[in-house]
């Protein structure tokens, strides 16, 4: 078996001395590059974003995922031009392997075959990224399909892959020559600390190891399963029956990861200020859980940027952003023309919702009434474009019948349509290409939303529900267009319905007559959005804070809330 030079922890330099700590961060996906597909959609933008800045900084960290043989899935079109969900099989000749194999237990087979491939550093300027692997001949049918799809929507697969993802990848960094700290993107590797807590002799420094990012904004969105499937599937090695009753009691018979992390972690980051409040509260009430710090998502304008762009930014050369603008209005209108057979006019303002199709995040709250939806495509004084791309989750149906919906809406209209094959290479053409990003979550279920922030890298106006991260960007007609809070949060009737009024409100009354005949309006604001979200939403400074803030984290006492 091949043997690579990254079969022991090796960075491709010399780590700066404030990043000296070696930490393993784990991540269900990861999205570095158009070329490979083991992402789904946020979760994967941001741990690539971090492994870029990482290796800028020149920090002693490495990703540690898994290479998905079907990815997540390949969005393509039946006949009616509606969604169709293909799993095409993906190779990747620039992964090296590492030679480390590992054995994990799942169910009574002590012996499932864990490979570990490495993603040099070299090839798209990462932070080395080690990704596994049960797709060998050494495993059994079953036991090769774990690593088959991202998200499998079958459950005792799904606990495969954490076992996986979790033990497996916790015993290649024993491998590599251990770490100093763990750190979990979301709840989706906790096996790595229920392995590495279940064997340890001193329990309570082994949990100074362990820190923990949560994404979800909502009690019933973090993953919870049953108990008796856990310890029949091999999720808590070693452990006595006390330590699991004490750690993991949310309900009886069940466990919840996040819970369970909280509890296991020396400390936990939400992934903005509003998602630290809301996660804060939403925890407050059980005992023994760490602190929850925040920690703003972030993206890197290196990947991210638009080069010429940023150049004329630099300069305050308006009219070069806007002729620049109007060439990758070109490029985005190239692929609205080749799907669809629509041709768009880059004179016209241009908005766009992409991002994962959830119902939560509502890609159908614009045309929740249709008369004044097909008022505004109508609009003869300020004409509009609009574009929809995502992909949902592929046996959420409700998001497909959503997708679907649209692509029959849309059909017709010339000025109207919706993209398949939202990866990161449509995802950039579409932030390049279009005026206005429009984001439409219900409040407070966004965590962060970080496609926003690129998108104002590259000259897009948001047009947002003040949730996630714009709560510390946005500035109503400074650098973005907020559409105003709900007088009834939470009451998903009401709220959609005055989030949709609000929403046609701005539209009509602000946006679309300051890009028409604003005045300078429309230049004040993108400038202000382009040069504003440089100063904090850039993934350097995010990196920086995990370990300011995070991995260099030690806690002066043991801190507990209580019922």
């Amino acid at each position: 078996m091949a043997v690579s030079e990254y079969s022991n922890w090796k960075m491709p330099y010399t780590p700066d001395e404030k990043y000296s700590k070696r930490v393993a961060y784990f991540s269900m996906e990861f999205a570095i590059d158009q070329s490979l597909k083991i992402y789904s959609g946020g979760l994967g933008f941001l741990s690539g974003s971090h492994m870029r800045s990482a290796y800028n900084l020149k920090q002693n960290l490495i990703g540690i995922g898994i290479l998905w043989k079907y990815g997540y899935y390949d969005q393509n079109r039946n006949h009616d031009q509606t969604l169709r969900v293909d799993f095409i099989e993906k190779n990747y000749t620039f992964l090296e392997d590492t030679g480390i194999v590992v054995d994990v237990q799942i169910f009574d087979n002590p012996h499932v075959k864990v490979k570990a491939l490495v993603l040099r550093p070299e090839i798209f300027k990462t932070v080395p990224i080690y990704l596994l692997t049960t797709d060998m001949d050494d495993n059994d049918h079953l036991s090769r399909t774990i690593t088959h799809r991202l998200y499998d929507d079958n459950e005792f697969t799904r606990v495969a892959q954490s076992i996986v993802l979790g033990q497996g990848g916790a015993k290649v960094v024993e491998a590599l020559g251990g770490a100093d700290i763990y750190h979990l993107n979301e709840g989706h590797a906790l096996p790595a600390f229920t392995y590495l807590y279940g064997k340890a002799k001193d329990k309570e420094a082994v949990k100074r190891q362990f820190v923990f990012t949560t994404h979800t904004p909502e009690q019933a969105g973090n993953e919870e399963r049953s108990l008796e499937l856990l310890q029949k599937i091999n999720f808590f090695p070693n452990w006595n029956k006390a330590e699991i009753e004490k750690i993991t009691h949310q309900t009886p018979g069940r466990v919840n990861y996040t819970l369970t992390a909280l509890r296991l972690a020396k400390k936990a980051n939400a992934v903005s200020k509003l998602h630290g409040e809301v996660s804060r509260e939403m925890w407050k009430n059980y005992q023994d859980i760490c602190e929850i710090d925040h920690i703003t998502n972030a993206q890197s304008l290196s990947y991210w940027g638009d080069k010429p762009m940023q150049e004329a930014l630099e300069a305050d050369d308006y009219q070069a952003i806007v002729t620049r603008k109007k060439e990758l209005k070109h490029n985005l209108f190239k692929v609205v023309a080749d799907q669809t057979g629509k041709l768009f006019d880059p004179e016209v303002v241009t908005i766009v919702w992409a991002r994962r199709f959830a119902a939560y995040k509502r890609p159908n709250l614009i045309f929740r009434e249709m008369e004044p939806f097909m008022e505004l495509l109508n609009n003869k004084k300020y004409p509009v474009q609009i574009i929809w791309a995502g992909k949902p989750y592929p046996t959420d149906y409700n998001a497909i019948e959503i997708f679907n919906r649209i692509v029959h809406l849309t059909k017709q209209l010339p000025n109207a349509c919706i993209l398949t094959g939202y990866e990161l290479a449509l995802s950039r053409i579409l932030k390049n290409g279009t005026d206005v990003w429009l984001n439409t979550p219900r409040k407070p279920r966004e965590a962060s939303g970080t496609s926003g922030m690129t998108a104002a890298m590259n000259g897009a106006v948001n047009f947002s529900i003040n949730d996630g991260w714009m709560v510390e960007f946005g500035k109503h007609r400074h650098n973005c267009y907020l559409i105003p809070d709900t007088t009834a949060p939470g009451i998903v009737d009401i709220q959609d319905k005055e989030d949709f009024e609000n929403l046609y409100k701005v539209l009509n009354n602000e946006l679309l007559p300051d890009f028409y005949d604003g005045k300078g309006m429309w230049k004040k604001i993108m400038m202000n959005s382009m040069k504003e979200v440089l100063t904090y939403f850039r993934s350097i400074r995010m990196a920086d804070e995990y370990y300011s803030k995070l991995y260099l984290y030690e806690p002066a006492s043991k801190k507990k809330t209580s019922k």
